[in-house]
């Protein structure tokens, strides 16, 4: 199980960014990076194709997994994720719990 998964609410802890806050679009575990909306920016040149116009456009860039961490639910500060089993038998479910506060993350 990722400590980091498509949707989480995350803050950046280093670079250029850093303090900003997102939603993750795209994990990439093999590489360990993740795209993050409206952070680690960066500018391309892109050709001219049938459906897109010339130019320079925006667009984010991955940005490595040990540079963000999970924005907790109680009040949006970075803190560590930890791991739980809720529920006893066939029933038990692995969650992600937010160790600063002890608020569940998901399930």
């Amino acid at each position: 199980m990722q400590k980091i998964k498509k949707g989480d609410k995350v803050v950046v802890l280093a670079g250029k960014d850093k303090g900003r806050t997102g939603t993750v679009t795209q994990v990439m575990p093999k590489d360990d990076r993740a795209v993050v909306s409206g952070v680690n920016m960066v500018k391309r040149h892109q050709k001219q194709t049938a459906s897109q116009e010339a130019g320079i456009v925006s667009k984010e860039a991955p940005i490595h997994l040990s540079n963000l961490s999970v924005a907790d639910p109680k009040d949006g500060k970075p803190t560590r994720v930890g791991f739980k089993v809720v529920g006893e038998g066939e029933n038990a479910k692995k969650v992600r719990f937010a160790k600063r506060s002890g608020e569940q993350i998901d399930g």
